[in-house]
């Protein structure tokens, strides 16, 4: 019994500092400078067209599709 315990009491120590020492580096590095940033940001309504994607008509055209069997 005493035996697990000097080993149980060390590790949960250990455990212990390492969240704390966690959570302070998240703390400081700005992870929860915004919370409801992103919260909001996925309902507002971004009607402008996308500039970046290539469409390529060609190949969507020339293509043959398959009907289902």
């Amino acid at each position: 019994m005493e035996g697990s315990l000097l080993i149980l009491i060390p590790i949960s120590v250990v455990l212990v500092l390492l969240i704390v020492g966690v959570l302070w580096w998240a703390a400081r590095s700005g992870q929860f400078d915004d919370m409801e940033g992103p919260a909001h940001a996925i309902l507002m309504d971004d009607d402008s067209p996308r500039t970046d994607v290539k469409t390529d008509k060609t190949a969507s055209e020339s293509a043959p599709t398959k009907a289902p069997d």
